[in-house]
């Protein structure tokens, strides 16, 4: 009897124990799965609510010279319609002259006001270009230095190229000469010289050589291509940003326009003078080299211009390796983005042909990647995999990089439990330059072309004490490695371990004998059943290195300080 009494005392105690046990473990689940879907669900609420708002307007694929309207819900700042004169709190504005208005007045806004002109055909330098009211809050008048813009009305004038103000008053008693086309001339591209070396399509073109005296000391005309899909559509604001510094013309979206075709403005340039800034992730990268080779294989070789890049995507990976950052914060100025570009020095990028022969006897054509960072089969190629797969089904969830990470950390941990690439070493073949390569148990190989892999993990130069020469992506070498499954590329990524080192090789053929497994060259995914895959040396592209010292040692680009000295 009493020993029963035991028994069920101490069941009872022990269930008592396991009790807040489950229930704490139950909360820490509970809890982990609002801090993932919170902020999804904000970000999704949040867009679907400004979707309507903040969105391009069917005129901004209106002809050159036409206003670019977009629509804000709600200006941020004291705002005046240009048009009638009475304040707005919403409605569009032009990106390209900074105009706002009313809804009710966008018609008589067209007919009234004249947009920022990308060519005009006055025989002299571009003369000022004002327009009445909603001036930057911090501003000196250029003929008396005091304020403008301080009276609560739309008031005084702006100049929508050079972006000097004056006073009503004080605009007849600015000296006359021509516009100087804003803070950072030799970026722009004069109005004036685009008309004159405007041709027809049965003309030779211009010899551009006489035409330069039009423009700035030491020009070299920046062409931005944005990716409006980018960074939470942070490329939008950039793009106008862009367009108030330079000439409308120079500002392309991607979204509407091909890279090549963007890119034939710079035919019109003196050869070598152009550069390029593209907005967006290392897959918006890719595929304006993709359309720069177009241009190679053309005849186009003499005006291929240098690439800078502005991080928009998840990874930024080739921005990282070039100096770029690790990602727009939106803490940096576009003026001061643009004098990065100017002043950093121009360098080569090695391009990878990644050729895919389907089976081991195939009479179909093979299939051809370009590889700018990276090639990968196992792990790392699962997780892009399913966070490829998932994006596709609801785009809208995607729009932010922090949950991006996030989503990907939850798929490495579901594959920590599951292994679905376990065993690879069984299934491939791997040769480096033509030398058979014996591999121990592993889950993953990645080809490596640039130092940077995974959102920032220097993985060939790893932590270990033993030291390893830095991976270079212009010396025409691959770097091979091997990971042993998903915690260890988690590892790898918090400097806890080291990956397998499988050497450097000028080519590489990997051969899946048997299984279905999942690949990925730059981010793009795919599921492959039995195939040979060569990597080979393609092309070389020229790049833009960021100037020294101008990021930090976590990669963020370094703003201005605005002390004076």
């Amino acid at each position: 009897m009493g020993e029963a009494a035991t028994d069920t005392a101490t069941a009872t105690a022990t269930d008592a124990g396991s009790g807040p046990g489950l229930s704490g473990r139950l909360l820490l689940v509970l809890a982990t799965a609002a801090a993932v879907l919170l902020p999804v669900l904000a970000t999704w609420w949040c867009r679907a609510g400004a979707g309507a708002g903040a969105r391009w307007r069917a005129r901004a694929g209106a002809a050159p010279g036409a206003h670019h309207w977009l629509y804000s819900d709600l200006f941020g700042r004291p705002t005046y319609c240009s048009a009638c004169g009475l304040a707005a709190l919403l409605g569009p504005y032009c990106r390209s002259c900074g105009a706002c208005v009313h809804s009710a007045c966008l018609a008589a806004a067209d007919r009234q006001l004249r947009c920022k002109q990308p060519l005009t055909d006055a025989p002299g330098p571009a003369p000022h270009h004002w327009l009445r009211g909603n001036l930057p809050l911090c501003n000196r008048c250029a003929a008396c230095g005091l304020q403008c813009g301080s009276s609560p009305r739309l008031c005084d004038q702006r100049c929508v190229w050079c972006q000097q103000v004056a006073h009503d008053d004080c605009l007849a008693l600015l000296p006359p000469g021509a516009c100087p086309l804003g803070p950072l001339p030799r970026a722009v591209l004069p109005p004036n010289y685009l008309h004159s070396v405007r041709r027809g399509p049965r003309e030779p073109p211009a010899d551009t050589a006489q035409y330069t005296h039009m423009c700035a000391e030491s020009w070299s005309p920046v062409l931005v291509l944005g990716n409006s899909r980018s960074g939470s559509n942070m490329a939008q604001s950039l793009m106008g940003e862009f367009c108030t510094i330079l000439n409308p013309v120079q500002v392309v979206d991607l979204d509407s326009v091909t890279p090549f075709k963007a890119l034939q403005l710079c035919t019109v340039l003196p050869p070598g003078s152009a550069r390029v800034l593209v907005c967006g992730g290392d897959g918006t990268v890719g595929w304006v080299l993709d359309a720069i080779d177009e241009m190679k294989y053309k005849g186009q070789e003499a005006y291929v211009p240098a690439v800078a890049i502005l991080p928009l995507g998840t990874g930024n990976d080739l921005s990282r390796t070039l100096g770029w950052g690790a990602g727009y914060a939106g803490d940096t100025l576009a003026l001061h983005f643009l004098q990065l570009v100017l002043d950093g020095q121009a360098q080569t990028l090695d391009r990878w042909r990644v050729r895919l022969n389907k089976g081991f006897y195939t009479f179909h054509r093979p299939k051809v990647y370009t590889m700018n960072n990276y090639f990968s089969i196992g792990p790392d190629a699962l997780m892009a995999l399913n966070f490829h797969a998932r994006r596709q089904q609801s785009p809208g969830l995607f729009s932010s990089r922090l949950l991006n990470k996030a989503m990907y950390f939850f798929y490495g941990t579901r594959d920590c439990l599951v292994q679905t690439c376990r065993d690879l070493d069984q299934k491939i073949e791997l040769e480096m330059d033509g030398e058979r390569v014996s591999l121990p148990k592993l889950e993953g190989v990645i080809v490596l072309n640039i130092a940077y892999w995974g959102g920032g993990c220097r993985l060939w130069e790893g932590t270990g004490s033993q030291t390893y020469p830095p991976a270079s992506h212009q010396d025409g070498l691959l770097e091979v490695v091997g990971v042993y499954g998903s915690f260890h590329c988690a590892q790898i990524h918090v400097g806890l371990a080291d990956p397998l080192r499988l050497g450097q090789a000028h080519t590489v053929r990997l051969t899946l004998k048997s299984s279905v497994m999942p690949m990925q060259v730059d981010g793009e995914p795919w599921d492959q059943g039995p195939c040979t895959l060569l990597i080979s040396h393609k092309t070389r592209a020229l790049m833009i290195q960021a100037p020294p010292g101008s990021s930090d040692q976590e990669g963020s680009l370094l703003t201005p300080s605005t002390e004076g000295p």
